[in-house]
């Protein structure tokens, strides 16, 4: 049974930092591309960053770029999001996915699996 699980979310104020992590279980770890997706409420999930099977190439949204760190350990099978610099309308639900693939992709619809979700709330 494949488990996304993430951790690390809370409340912090604007300008402070938080890092997500996502255990994952029941996979071939080194065979997917895992990605960091967000919902705000009452707006649909957007991407926020992706990290291929190596660890090697990364992709960052716009509103998150130089201030978001994606990685990935492995050995631990895990991928982090270190936030940095955060902004009120950093505010969501933070969901883990896995793609099988080797490479990154912003798409939702090409994840094959996701976590429950952590709450990032950031005050202002």
């Amino acid at each position: 049974q494949v488990q996304l699980v993430e951790s690390g979310g809370g409340l912090v104020q604007a300008g402070g930092s938080l890092r997500l992590s996502c255990a994952a279980s029941g996979l071939p770890f080194r065979r997917y591309a895992m990605g960091w997706f967000r919902q705000a409420s009452g707006k649909e999930r957007e991407f926020v960053a992706a990290i291929d099977w190596l660890g090697d190439r990364t992709f960052y949204a716009d509103s998150v770029k130089g201030r978001f760190t994606i990685s990935r350990d492995i050995v631990k099978n895990t991928v982090d999001l270190q936030m940095n610099s955060l902004k009120p309308e950093d505010t969501a639900v933070y969901y883990c996915a896995a793609h099988m693939n080797f490479g990154v992709t912003t798409s939702p619809r090409e994840y094959d699996y996701w976590g429950q979700g952590t709450q990032v709330t950031v005050s202002s």
